[in-house]
Formats: C-alpha cells, structure tokens, sequence
C-alpha cells in the first residue's frame, strides 16, 4: 500500500501517452475538500502534449478498430473485473478527491461499472442492415464504422462512473481516445486508465493528460480544433459547452454535450409523501448536491406543503456532515470553496426575496472544509437566482402550487431541460406529464434516472446527443456508410 492506504500500483500522479506514464517538472496541487489538506501532487500536462497525445490516439486507431467486436467487448469485461478487483482503492481516491463519504464512492464505483459491464455487450451489437431497393435491382448495404479518435472531456462531481461511462462506449465502438480529467480529481481517472493496460489494451488506445485549472482551457481549446480528433464528449457546464461547440464548428466534429439542469421535483397531493420525501433526499443530498440531474426547484401542492416540509425538515436534520472518512458520515463537503461562496449568495438571494430558512442556511463553519449545511427553504418564487441558475449544493427549495396545467407550466420556465421528477398515483397524469415536461429525462415516482440501459441526455441548454442505453449512446461514437448495389437479376445462371 501506498499514499493514503491507496494501493501502490493504481496511484499514478503523471500523463499516459502511448503507454508511457511521463512526469512533468511541473506539479499541481489535489486538494481534500473535507478538509482543505493537499494530499496529493500530480505532474502538469500543457498544450504541448496535445499532439503526442491525439498522434498516439491516431496511430492506435489503425489497428484497434479493426479487433472484432467480441474481442473488444472481452477486453472491456475484463477492464470491469479489474476496477471490481481495486474498487475499495479507487473508491478512497474518490472519496480523497471529491469529499464524498467512502459509502458514496463505492456507490459511484458500482454505477461506472454497469457501463463497462453494458458497454462490453454494446460492442458486437453494431449491425448494419440491407434493403431493398424501390428501383428494379437496387439494394442497399448500410455499415457502421468507429468514427475515429475521441476527445473525453470528464467533471469532477462523478470522475470514475462519468470517465468509465465515455470511455467504454468509445472502446467498444472501436475509438481511440484522448482523455482529460478534471483538476479536482485526477488519480482517480488516471487509476482506471491503468487498469485499462492491465486489461490488455494496446498502448496508445487510451491517453490521460491530467492538468490544473490554468491549463484546462488551452488543452480543451486544442482538443475541439485538432483535426484528427473527430469527437468531443463532454460533461460541465452550459458555459463551457457553447464555448467548446463554437471550437469544434471549424472541423465539423461531432458532439455530446451534457451540461447543466435545472430540474423540477413535482408532488402532487395524491402521492405517497413519505416515498417522495426519501426519494428526494437521495437525489438531492447525493455528492452533497452537486449532481446535474439533482432537484433544483421542488414544486409541492399547497394542501400538503406544510406537511412535505416537516417531513424533509425532520430527514434533513438527521444528516451526519462530515469528512469522507469519518464513522456515521451521510454528507461531505462540496469540492471546492469557490462552491461554498455560491451556495451562500443564492440562499441570501432567496431569503433577502422572502423565502424562509427551516433549517441550514449558512456555511458549516464547525468543520474544516468546504462545508456548506444542509438547508431547507420554504417560500420560493420564480424570479429568485436559485429558480434561474444551478446551485450545486445541498439546498431544497420549496415552490407551492396549486393547479397541474400551472406547474407544468412552471417547471419549463427554464432554458434548461436535462432533468424532471414527479410523484402521483394518477396514471393518466403521469402520462399527460410525462410528455409535456421539456427535458431529456423524466423520473416518474423515483428520484433516480440515470442507467446504463436507458439512453440520457438534455435538451435545450442542456445539451445534446446520448448517452448510454440501447445502441443510443454508441452510435455518437459512431459513422454510417450505406452502398448502393445495381444487381443484374437478368443475368445467366
């Protein structure tokens, strides 16, 4: 064992460029949000690796997309055995990265791997099809190649599952890939790349070029308008992913952008408030709020409002905040101050427009680390910051409402449309709903959408393209060549 109990093998502070882990002289700082420690130094990649990184990506690509499909999907399986086999390692750099409690990291480990579990079948199911023609003799072949070597942009808020959710689909359409984590948490991308090795991934396959904030934009920038690079994938914000749309326009490349929410969580009276109540302190407190798909804005029926607030005042009070690694801990810190200082103005801005504290409401000065307390606001109106912009946090905002046509309504006032939730017993308003929510993904009496099997996506300023699911998410990674065949029916047997 090595740094922090972490096994010496998976703890590799430097870039991967075609099988070779390189260290910089230059080292950035990885901080533990729970409390303000830097534990770690990884070296610094800059806009001069970008080149070795995509000519490598480039050169792997030759040969690995012609390995048959089964052949990738056994190698992806066993790259899933492989985190399986460290997940109690890479869970604690997680949880050493982000802040999330070690129960939380495991979660996150067990989701990343039902998309290399999925993903590893997804690789032989790309058929292509044939037709007939509606000329005399014509047919048609259509096939599905990979379409080259991919760009992964990853977050920090679900470095493994979101790292493990590109990259698998990348490697089982048969892609090459240039990946870039995120400042925040790096090791443990870089853990799962090396385990990607020890899967019997040829070098060059997959290259991680890890960086601080300064660097970021450069090497993203360089990325998006490299011409060999014919994919982005990335996760973030709505900023950034207008911003790095506008880089890729000049090559053409295609995109999948998932980016910020501003999701609605809707109680109608008829509900089990009870279940909706727990379903709500799952996705709303899960990585102490900072999940893109979380509820912003939580529109209850003024008949049962007072009812639903003491119920989620009783739940929210009985969290544990703490650091990732203490005894009973049920919530971490947030990943950076910079987050704490934004929580704080938008529940100031809420409470300075009449909303109500139940309880929380201020910076959880008790601990060291980013902690922000858990909050719950009663009293929310459209126009405050919290109804307009992503708080990432862990703040329930409490919206009354009184009719279904009004609430709807509501719920779309948003350029956003990633993430929408309701709870009713009514089948026929399920459905009416259902189809009337702008967003990419609805949660019908569940806080949890998200899945390997299922595929997710945003509309709107939320982005665009899929994930995941059913031959959805890989065909993004994906390009079709159909052929034309004139066949001589008339010809001698």
């Amino acid at each position: 064992m090595s740094h922090l109990n972490v096994a010496e093998e998976i703890f590799r502070p430097k870039l991967l460029i075609d099988g070779a882990w390189i260290e910089k002289d230059t080292k950035f700082d990885v901080i533990d949000p729970g409390t303000e420690n830097v534990w770690a130094q990884v070296s610094t990649a800059t806009v001069d690796d970008v080149e070795a990184a995509v000519a490598a990506a480039e050169k792997a690509f030759a040969t690995y997309s012609q390995i048959p499909g089964r052949e990738r999907g056994k190698m992806i399986l066993k790259w899933d055995e492989l985190i399986r086999k460290y997940k109690p390692d890479i869970a604690r750099l997680i949880s050493l990265e982000t802040g999330k409690p070690f129960h939380e990291s495991i979660a996150e480990l067990d989701y990343a791997l039902t998309f290399t579990w999925w993903m590893a079948g997804e690789a032989e199911r790309q058929h292509g099809s044939t037709m007939e023609g509606a000329l005399p003799g014509n047919r048609f072949v259509v096939i599905k190649k990979p379409i080259g070597v991919v760009a992964c942009l990853m977050p920090w808020n679900f470095p493994v599952a979101l790292a493990c959710r590109k990259i698998a689909t990348a490697l089982a359409a048969g892609c090459t890939v240039v990946a870039k984590p995120s400042p925040e948490t790096p090791l443990s991308t870089l853990a799962v790349a090396h385990l990607l090795e020890l899967a019997g991934f040829p070098p060059g396959v997959v290259n991680v070029l890890p960086t601080d904030n300064a660097n970021t934009p450069p090497i993203g920038e360089a990325l998006c308008r490299h011409p060999v690079v014919q994919k982005v994938s990335f996760t973030g914000s709505t900023a950034v992913g207008k911003l790095l749309a506008s880089q890729c326009a000049g090559t053409l490349k295609k995109l999948t952008l998932e980016l910020g929410g501003n999701g609605a969580f809707i109680v109608f009276p008829d509900s089990d408030l009870e279940k909706a109540a727990t379903w709500l302190m799952a996705c709303k407190f899960r990585n102490a709020g900072q999940v893109c798909v979380t509820a912003q804005r939580v529109f209850v029926h003024s008949s049962v409002l007072d009812e639903f607030a003491d119920l989620m005042k009783g739940k929210i009070e009985a969290l544990k905040q703490g650091p990732a690694f203490e005894e009973g801990v049920t919530l971490g810190p947030v990943t950076t101050k910079r987050s704490v200082e934004k929580i704080h103005r938008h529940v100031q801005n809420a409470v300075s427009n009449g909303a109500t504290v139940i309880t929380g409401g201020s910076p959880n000065t008790s601990l060291k680390g980013f902690f922000f307390q858990p909050t719950l606001l009663k009293g929310m109106t459209d126009t405050m910051t919290i109804s307009c912009e992503e708080t990432f946090g862990p703040v329930v905002a409490l919206y009354s409402f009184e009719t279904e046509k009004e609430v709807v309504e509501r719920a779309n006032n948003t350029s956003m449309g990633l993430t929408s939730y309701l709870f009713t017993k009514d089948a026929d308003r399920i459905w009416r709903i259902m189809e009337k929510l702008e967003v990419g993904n609805v949660g019908i009496n569940t806080g949890m959408t998200t899945s390997a099997e299922a595929p997710f996506g945003g509309w709107h300023d939320s982005g665009y393209g899929k994930e995941a699911g059913k031959e959805y998410g890989i065909s993004e990674y994906l390009k079709i060549k159909s052929a034309t065949w004139k066949v001589d029916f008339e010809g001698s047997s």
